[in-house]
């Protein structure tokens, strides 16, 4: 902000005005360095990770060019693989986990910061909190010996009313038989994606109640003056105000669900090619294919894997500035900021 200084004619006698200046004193300049210095550490470990993943995949991308992007199988030793279906996976196992995840966040986040009792909200927020905390390898096995079995049954009745959609389709299916194996409805992207949405589903409400508790007071108030009822307020206050938190912490959430490896190994069952149909068994994912794979690699192998997490370093490198970038010109983030 730039501060204009104006000069005014001085009388004789009277004392010239003062200049103001800041007063940048040694716990300010100390603080300002700190700050500095702590950005600019986050800044070169990212660098750092990006030159090794690109020092060590340019072995496999020398070979594989811009085939890697389109090729499906996964044959390092022959000269041919790439990510195309690992990667296509990726995407939609976050997709699903998204859909699932934000109406679950959002619903939560304004149950606690709008009807809550306040006796109970402080317990709600460390509830959240502590789904965040809790490790992947625990939502894997969950999904794989209990929850899996419950979703399989869902997943036969959206194919049977909604197979026509080619997302929905499963092959090798038979609705009208009722003794047909329920194995091509396990360990597909439909079950691997609600998995993951409980798990970013406490990321996506602990940054959206945080921007509802934002809210001005002053605009609370007034819409309660106009004669607005609680949902009113809320319809034309709260979620107004929080509409660049929703789709920045959305982003974040979808940021994690790309990179999440251990609860979608244990669930998928891995296939190379591109499989769209989410209730059909067998899909893949690039953090799933490092996991499996990284024990047994051959020295192309280890340098097409290093590739492969080098494209998905990228993609959620893209997808995370782009959620800050959303936060930060919101009236939330605007509000945050100052």
């Amino acid at each position: 902000m730039t501060t204009r200084i104006f000069e005014r004619s001085v009388a004789p006698g009277d004392d010239p005005p003062r200049r103001l200046h800041p007063d940048r004193g040694l716990p300010d300049r100390v603080f300002r360095g700190i700050l500095r210095g702590g950005g600019g550490l986050v800044l070169a470990i990212m660098l750092l990770v990006g030159g090794f993943l690109t020092y060590r995949a340019w072995q496999a991308l020398s070979v594989a060019k811009w085939d890697f992007v389109t090729t499906e199988a996964w044959e390092p030793e022959g000269g041919h693989f790439g990510i195309a279906a690992v990667l296509v996976g990726t995407v939609l196992i976050a997709m699903v986990a998204i859909v699932f995840a934000v109406p679950l966040a959002l619903g939560t986040a304004l149950y606690i910061s709008e009807y809550a009792p306040p006796r109970i909200r402080q317990t709600l927020i460390s509830v959240v909190d502590l789904m965040a905390a809790v490790p992947s390898v625990v939502y894997g096995l969950w999904g794989l010996f209990f929850f899996q079995g419950h979703v399989v049954t869902v997943s036969r009745w959206i194919s049977t009313y909604f197979g026509w959609i080619p997302l929905f389709k499963v092959d090798g299916a038979d609705p009208k038989d009722p003794l047909a194996t329920a194995t091509v409805y396990t360990s597909s992207t439909f079950i691997a994606g609600m998995v993951v949405s409980l798990m970013v589903a406490p990321i996506i409400c602990s940054v959206v109640r945080e921007v509802f508790s934002q809210a001005p007071v002053g605009e609370r108030e007034g819409a309660y003056a106009l004669g607005a009822n609680r949902w009113g307020m809320i319809r034309s206050v709260v979620l107004p105000f929080g509409k660049g938190g929703m789709i920045g912490g959305t982003m974040l959430g979808l940021g994690r669900a790309l990179g999440e490896t251990i609860a979608v190994y244990l669930i998928i069952s891995p296939v190379f090619v591109i499989q769209p149909h989410i209730l059909q068994n067998g899909t893949s994912s690039v953090s799933s294919l490092i996991a499996l794979r990284y024990g047994e690699a051959s020295p192309m192998g280890m340098s097409a894997l290093m590739a492969a997490g080098l494209a998905l370093f990228l993609m959620t490198l893209v997808v995370n500035f782009a959620a800050s970038s959303i936060v930060a010109r919101s009236r939330s983030g605007a509000t945050s900021d100052s």
